[in-house]
């Protein structure tokens, strides 16, 4: 297996912004990613969103590492949980809930298909 480095990720070039799949009321947030999938079922890059709430869609593990701004991640029948730069947070698979963007966030992100 080969290794993978994301170089310089807070201000490595992202896709063009797209809007979430499930937005929660308005503004809608748009994301952009710069992602790298392998071949062992584990996705890496970097992700930013702009500030809006919207649903959170991704049922695999994620690990994440915040590098930009402040969010809320309440998790369906959870507590809710403050996220600032510098935090870093793993949610188990099928991990749903709302994530609500208050600054415009950047993290790196592995994602486990297993």
């Amino acid at each position: 297996m080969k290794a993978t480095l994301l170089q310089n990720t807070h201000d490595m070039p992202l896709s063009e912004p797209s809007p979430v799949a499930v937005p929660v009321g308005e503004p809608v947030p748009h994301t952009r990613v710069h992602s790298v999938e392998r071949s062992d079922s584990v996705e890496t890059g970097v992700w930013e969103c702009s500030p809006g709430r919207f649903r959170r869609q991704i049922v695999e593990q994620e690990f994440c590492h915040f590098t930009h701004g402040r969010c809320t991640f309440t998790p369906d029948g959870g507590d809710s949980i403050e996220i600032k730069a510098g935090d870093a947070l793993l949610l188990p698979a099928n991990s749903l809930g709302i994530w609500d963007v208050q600054e415009t966030l950047r993290k790196t992100y592995v994602i486990i298909s297993r």
